[in-house]
Parts: C-alpha cells; sequence; structure tokens
C-alpha cells in the first residue's frame, strides 16, 4: 500500500484564510484573492513562518483527512491571523500593479452628472 506526505497545517490554513478573508472588503481584497495564483502566494507567506505539522497517510485514506489548527491555544491562532492579515497586506503591496491593471474598481451608478441631456 502506498503512502503520501501530507500537509495538515496546509489544509487547515486555507479555512482560516477563507475565515479572515470574509472579513475584508470585496475591491479589492476578496476580488485580489479570488485569484489562484495570489491565494497560494498568501498561503506560502503564512506556512514560511509557521511550524507545520505532516502526516504520513494511506492514499486511500486522503479522501478521510482532517485537521484543524491546534484550537486550544489562543495565542497560536491569533498568531496564525495576525500572519495572515501581514500576508494580504504584503501580497497586495507586492502586486499592486497586477491588482490594478486585472481588477477594475467598482462603478457606483449616479454617482457622475448625466450627460443624456445635453
Amino acid at each position: 500500500m502506498s503512502k503520501t506526505l501530507v500537509n495538515l497545517t496546509h489544509q487547515a490554513l486555507i479555512a482560516e484564510v477563507e475565515a479572515v478573508l470574509d472579513n475584508y472588503p470585496y475591491y479589492p481584497h476578496c476580488q485580489a484573492f479570488a485569484n489562484p495564483d495570489l491565494r497560494q502566494e498568501l498561503i506560502a507567506y503564512v506556512l514560511s513562518r509557521i511550524p507545520c505539522a505532516f502526516s504520513a497517510v494511506d492514499d486511500r485514506d486522503l479522501t478521510f483527512l482532517t485537521y484543524r489548527l491546534p484550537g486550544d491555544r489562543a495565542e497560536y491562532r491569533i498568531q496564525i491571523e495576525n500572519l495572515i492579515h501581514q500576508g494580504i497586506c504584503c501580497v497586495l503591496q507586492d502586486k499592486a500593479d497586477w491588482v490594478s491593471c486585472h481588477i477594475p474598481e467598482p462603478y457606483q451608478c449616479g454617482v457622475e452628472p448625466s450627460h443624456w441631456f445635453g
């Protein structure tokens, strides 16, 4: 039977990133991190700054594998959330040109006077 090495922290971190992004405004944060490349950069930013848990798992058990970040250590969870917030700022700063080119600012109807009537 074949075994696969799985980064359990990565799986749990994805849910944490989604929870933190739910509290950010849609533009530009949520729109930017809807891009899989930027989201992966954010996850890599956090993973490179925390200890990770790994497990060797049978290939047939991969679908049943779940892992949560330690909930009993409040300071660890706060550290993770702070790193996610820092990562969001860092990635958006690094990719500011990309964000400005690929994510248009929201258009607000009625803000400018109408030129319809000349």
